[in-house]
């Protein structure tokens, strides 16, 4: 890994964390959390949100102390060990249980730099105790920055010993796990503790202690059963060594392995490595394959636009300008006289309020006026929300089963002001319905052309039956034909207007059609717009959480 140096130490190859790779992995991991907190259970974050504290609070204290703990249960001889480590008795030996229910602490060199490190993990200043002579230049020199803890028992018919347990092993840098030949392979040890460090194998240690009772052959067999043990645990590799607080010479593997830890000033690191690890892989578990921001496809989103049309009202408003433009072109291109009649009715898009932008004093405002257009009945309201759901369902599909819940989520958080939306939608789309073709202003003047011919016609015809009936000498009109040329001009002015309109009959019907394929197209791009603003976006603003998620993911958890 790009995080780790090697380094040999006993002739065996050691991983050497790198404490600025770490800080990465470490900032990744909070990148991730602020990513995913919105969406994900708070439940499944927990122990990542705890690494992140943990972590950050580690790594503002002193490095070059090293915090061990002894952990065991009752009778495993785990204090006596304590204080044969600290060669003077610091911490009460328990023969009845419980006993004491906080840590004892014991710190190799002058206490006040590792006074801060000990508040943070919680041992208390009456628990303390210094080893000065690690001063000194004697043997004890070698544990310089060393900080025995000697925990309660983790089997404590106490809870809040068990408690207080459970907390100092989430806070300190190694631990050696104090087992004794009687209850090596307890089911209480194995299950909740040991198998759940099974990736914080480089800090820990596992001591069958009080060996002295056994024969050297018997060491070896418990040894080598406790290693199976262990292998099954997952701590496949971790240091396993027979010690006993009675015999001096048996504390030598272990009191080397203190002083190695000590001088690599690499436990801390170590520990918060294995914590990312440990927490990266239970993350990992909710992070599938890559998502693209635009995973909704577009079947899916013509499905949602579809159903917003409907509930929208997309189909009436287009019938309505189809109607609005056969209404208007009639009163812009019939016959003059009959044009009023037809202004009297009820203009289709007009009555639905959607004639044109509100105006003040000739200038657009923002004020929107919500449109005549029936509410939507329960069956469109069902359509939407199944096409909501199917938003939500297609995004979610590649993803880990996790993340369904925040995208059906997210595709309803707005669909409360949906109807809203798409009735502004409506009211602001431009329909073009107050455009006049070229050839209506044409036949209109045509048809007025035509009125006045046959009005000529008829006040001609009318002047001749006056002068007639008073007596006067009548007119010679002209003849077409056999026709008087008022009656022809008063017979076609009439016939050739009602030609006009017969022959633009069939145009006005095919420019009603247009009229109506023209709005519909822009009112469903105007409802695909609300449909991915109101749905599809809060969609993708997940899906875009996700990637980046995982994108950072990947820097906690390096391949």
């Amino acid at each position: 890994m790009s995080l780790v140096e090697k380094q040999s130490r006993d002739g065996q190859a050691v991983d050497r964390v790198d404490a600025e790779g770490l800080t990465r992995r470490l900032e990744a991991l909070a990148r991730y959390l602020r990513l995913v907190d919105p969406y994900l259970p708070d439940g499944e974050l927990v122990a990542a949100h705890t690494v992140v504290e943990r972590a950050s609070g580690r790594l503002t204290l002193s490095l070059e102390h090293t915090v061990v703990a002894l952990a065991g249960s009752t009778g495993s001889g785990k204090s006596s060990l304590f204080n044969a480590l600290a060669r003077f008795k610091l911490s009460p030996v328990g023969v009845r249980r419980p006993t004491t229910g906080t840590a004892h602490a014991v710190v190799w060199g002058p206490l006040e730099p590792a006074s801060r490190l000990l508040d943070w993990v919680g041992v208390l200043p009456r628990q303390r105790f210094v080893r000065e002579s690690a001063l000194d230049g004697d043997d004890e020199a070698s544990l310089r920055g060393l900080v025995l803890l000697d925990l309660p028992d983790f089997d404590s018919v106490e809870h809040a010993h068990q408690l207080e347990v459970d907390r100092l092993l989430g806070l300190v840098d190694q631990i050696v796990w104090v087992v004794d030949p009687q209850k090596y392979g307890d089911r209480i040890l194995h299950r909740a503790y040991l198998s759940q460090f099974a990736s914080h194998v480089g800090v820990t240690i596992v001591v069958l202690n009080q060996a002295d009772r056994l024969s050297p052959t018997d060491t070896e067999a418990v040894l080598t059963d406790l290693r199976r043990l262990l292998s099954d645990d997952g701590l496949d590799g971790a240091p396993v060594m027979a010690t006993s607080a009675k015999q001096p010479g048996m504390l030598t593997d272990l009191r080397g392995a203190l002083e190695s830890t000590v001088a690599d000033r690499q436990a801390a690191l170590r520990r918060l490595g294995a914590d990312l690890d440990a927490v990266a892989e239970d993350l990992a578990e909710m992070m599938g394959p890559p998502a693209a921001e635009d995973e909704v496809d577009r079947a899916t989103v013509r499905q949602l636009t579809e159903t917003l049309s409907a509930s929208a009202g997309v189909p009436a408003v287009a019938d309505a300008t189809a109607a609005a433009y056969r209404h208007r072109a009639a009163a812009a291109t019939g016959w003059p006289l009959v044009r009023g009649l037809r202004r009297l009715r009820p203009d289709p898009l007009r009555k639905l309020h959607l004639a044109g932008e509100v105006k003040t004093d000739g200038v657009s405002t923002d004020v929107v006026p919500r449109t005549s257009l029936p509410e939507a009945d329960a069956a469109q309201k069902s359509a939407v929300g199944l096409s909501v759901r199917a938003v939500a369902d297609r995004a979610a599909a590649p993803l880990p089963e996790v993340w369904a819940p925040a995208l059906n989520t997210a595709a309803r958080s707005r669909t409360a002001d949906l109807p809203d939306a798409l009735d502004r939608a409506i009211a602001t789309t431009d329909l073009a319905a107050d455009r006049r073709p070229l050839w209506w202003r044409v036949t209109g003047i045509l048809q007025w052309v035509l009125l006045a011919t046959a009005v000529t016609g008829l006040l001609w015809l009318v002047v001749g039956y006056g002068l007639r009936a008073l007596g006067l000498p009548k007119l010679d009109n002209p003849e077409l034909g056999v026709v008087p040329l008022p009656t022809v001009l008063l017979l076609g002015g009439l016939l050739a207007g009602l030609l006009v309109w017969l022959l633009l009959k069939p145009m006005v019907e095919v420019g009603g059609r247009r009229a109506r394929r023209r709005a519909e197209q822009r009112l469903r791009a105007a409802v695909t717009d609300v449909g991915r603003e109101y749905v599809v976006a809060p969609v993708r603003e997940v899906l875009n959480a996700y990637a980046q998620a995982r994108e950072a993911l990947g820097v906690v958890r390096p391949e």
